[in-house]
């Protein structure tokens, strides 16, 4: 067995991040460059919860192999529909006000910060 040598989240991207479905412009402005992938829900805060919930004792790299999976299809909606492609300036500009690591409850504020953000560009147009 081979102790944890990474973060633990880094065992659920690695399976997950090939599903992503990253868009070719930022939600909000239609920008094409410097593009950003974000969860509206964190990923990481979603594991360390499971983990708690499901009393699970992650010591090694094979107990993240093992449960990955498992974790993956629970939080399928957080990890690929919850999501948006934003600018980095966007990306920022979210995490200026929700923090650099947000917390789960904003996920939903999230969510209508970047709706009413692309309105508003859209109005300006």
């Amino acid at each position: 067995m081979s102790e944890l040598k990474r973060d633990k989240i880094k065992y659920i991207r690695d399976r997950a991040k090939s599903a992503y479905v990253k868009d070719e412009e930022c939600y909000i402005c239609g920008g094409d460059e410097s593009l950003d992938f974000h969860h509206f829900f964190s990923v990481t805060e979603l594991l360390d919860k499971w983990i708690k919930e499901k009393k699970l004792v992650i010591s090694t790299a094979e107990d993240m192999m093992e449960m990955r999976d498992e974790f993956i299809e629970v939080h399928h909606k957080e990890i690929y529909d919850d999501t948006v492609t934003l600018c980095h300036k966007h990306h920022l500009k979210l995490h200026s006000i929700y923090g650099k690591k947000p917390t789960l409850v904003t996920g939903p504020k999230q969510m209508r910060w970047v709706d009413k953000r692309r309105v508003k560009e859209y109005e300006t147009i």
